[in-house]
This record gives C-alpha cells, sequence and structure tokens, in this order.
C-alpha cells in the first residue's frame, strides 16, 4: 500500500468523475489518497486562489514520513503563475531525506524544472483524473508506472527512428512548451551531455518546430548528448501545409542537429505512456530501428 497525496497547482479539474473514478480505483487497489479536497476548489480556470495553489507545493517540504507519492489532479495553465512564490530550497532539503516521489506532467513540467534546478529528482507520468480516472485503465502505462518508482534500474524499449546511437547522461525534459517558457528564467535546469526528452499536445508541427528553435537558438538542444521525441497528439497537419507534417518536421530537427534525435517513445499525452525520472541517469541505445532507454540513480519506494 502507497499513500498519495494529492495537489492541484493548474487548472480547475472539470471532469470531476474522472478524478473520482482514479480516487476509487487506487483506494480499491490498499492505497490511502489524501488532501481530496482539492479537487472540487475552483477560483476562475484554475484549481483555487495562488496562495491555496503555492500552499499545496510549499506544504510538501513539511510533510513527515517515507513513500508518499504526490500526485497532481490535472495539468491545463497555472503553474507558471507559482514559480516565485514557492521554497524550493525548503522543498530540497526535504527530499534530502526519505524523497517524496512527485509524479505529473504537462503544465507540471515547469515545477518540475524548477525542482530540478534545486537537484530534485521527479517523475514525468501519469496524473489523477486524465490517467488513473480515463474511461479504461491503461495496463501499459500502471505497468510502467510501478516499475520506475520501485525499480532502482529500469530499461525501456521501443521500435524507435533515427541514427544508431549509445548515448548516456542526465535524463530531463517533459512538456516542450512548458520547457521553452521557461527559456531566460531561473527555473531552467542548465543541463550538459544530458539526454532530452520531449512531448506535447494540440500543438500544429510548425508551432511544435518553432518551439525546438527556440531551444535550438538557445543553445539548449546542441549541448546535449540526444533527444527523444515522445507523443505529439493532435499534431495534424492541414491542406495549406502540403505535406508539411510532424515526420517532415523532425526530419529538418535532425537537419539542423549533430546529435541523434530518436522518436516513436510512447511518452506524453496518451493513455499509453512510460513514466520516467527526470533527473536520473540514462543510457540510450539506438541500433537497427530498436531502442532501449536505461534509467538508474532515482528515488524508489522503499520496502
Amino acid at each position: 500500500m502507497s499513500l498519495f497525496r494529492l495537489i492541484a497547482p493548474s487548472g480547475y479539474c472539470i471532469n470531476q468523475a474522472a478524478a473520482n473514478r482514479g480516487i476509487q480505483r487506487l483506494e480499491a487497489q490498499g492505497h490511502q489518497i489524501l488532501n481530496q479536497a482539492i479537487l472540487s476548489r475552483r477560483q476562475q480556470r484554475f484549481a483555487g486562489t495562488e496562495a491555496e495553489r503555492a500552499a499545496d507545493i510549499n506544504e510538501l517540504a513539511t510533510l513527515a514520513g517515507k513513500n508518499i507519492l504526490i500526485m497532481p489532479v490535472r495539468g491545463g495553465y497555472g503553474a507558471s503563475r507559482l514559480l516565485d512564490a514557492i521554497d524550493w530550497p525548503a522543498l530540497a532539503a526535504r527530499q534530502r531525506h526519505d524523497p517524496l516521489l512527485i509524479c505529473g506532467h504537462s503544465d507540471f513540467t515547469a515545477i518540475q524544472m524548477a525542482l530540478l534546478c534545486h537537484n530534485v529528482i521527479t517523475f514525468s507520468g501519469p496524473m489523477l483524473a486524465g490517467n488513473f480516472g480515463a474511461d479504461v485503465l491503461n495496463d501499459y502505462t500502471v505497468d510502467h508506472f510501478w516499475r520506475a518508482l520501485t525499480q532502482p534500474e529500469f530499461s525501456v524499449e521501443w521500435p524507435g527512428q533515427g541514427d544508431n546511437c549509445d548515448a548516456e547522461g542526465t535524463l530531463w525534459g517533459g512538456n516542450l512548451a512548458m520547457l521553452a517558457s521557461l527559456v531566460g528564467t531561473p527555473w531552467m535546469p542548465e543541463i550538459r551531455n544530458g539526454i532530452l526528452v520531449l512531448e506535447d499536445i494540440n500543438e500544429h508541427p510548425f508551432r511544435v518546430e518553432r518551439m525546438l528553435l527556440q531551444l535550438y537558438h538557445a543553445g539548449i538542444l546542441g549541448r546535449q548528448s540526444a533527444i527523444v521525441l515522445g507523443s505529439f497528439s493532435g499534431a495534424e497537419p492541414n491542406d495549406y501545409d502540403a505535406g508539411y507534417d510532424l515526420p517532415v518536421m523532425i526530419d529538418y530537427l535532425r537537419s539542423r542537429l549533430t546529435i541523434p534525435v530518436i522518436s516513436g517513445l510512447d511518452f506524453g499525452h496518451e493513455q499509453r505512456t512510460v513514466t520516467l525520472p527526470l533527473g536520473a541517469q540514462g543510457r540510450l541505445v539506438h541500433r537497427e530501428g530498436h531502442t532501449t532507454l536505461t534509467v538508474s540513480g532515482h528515488p524508489t519506494l522503499s520496502e
């Protein structure tokens, strides 16, 4: 049994039924879910006022105990408003003793990157409403979630696309739009020779390209060991594009870089997604259409 503590730093959870379904599923498996009162909290489009949502994060520094999983109810927008209201050193100090296992994605990437600036590893993976509360719970997602949180070293394999490579470095990244929004701020980690994993949703291929070029021109892409592209849901082109689509955009990105760009990972805003520890050590091996990402050095649930 694990102890889940919910947080709501971003958008109001409009799908209350999904959130409650996620809680019921986790409770049926023997887990305890704390802080459920935040599900109905609302201020305009946000899951409460800035002070309430920032308190969700700052209170984590005062939690006592082991094996506590921290999970956002959902993403949306709102985490960026909180970045200058969070006591990052206090959270980092808390993580040095019996670290909290913090998991989320999407808008939550902003908070995860700010934590990574303070050497705090978090997990990019499922959230309460969209994943655990889905109409049909995805077994692949659940299996990879618990694998990442219980195994000190694990591997993810998929039929990737890209040049053969063998790269090592700090695994980091998450939602592309959130990373682009952090460029030039104190909350963007300065990772060199890392493995940068990216995903997004509802962004046209040219918008994906524009954000990637922002990271490229800022020097961020070029100083990595490799880039891994996850899912870019809703990135369909239109008639005006005349053949310009996501694969064409990816080929263009590869033409601008001298490092490997491996695509095809189930990672992001899909029901089928892996869970990856951001800030852990990774090794990426791609050979003839088969990719293996091995990860280690992240906190796990203790027995």
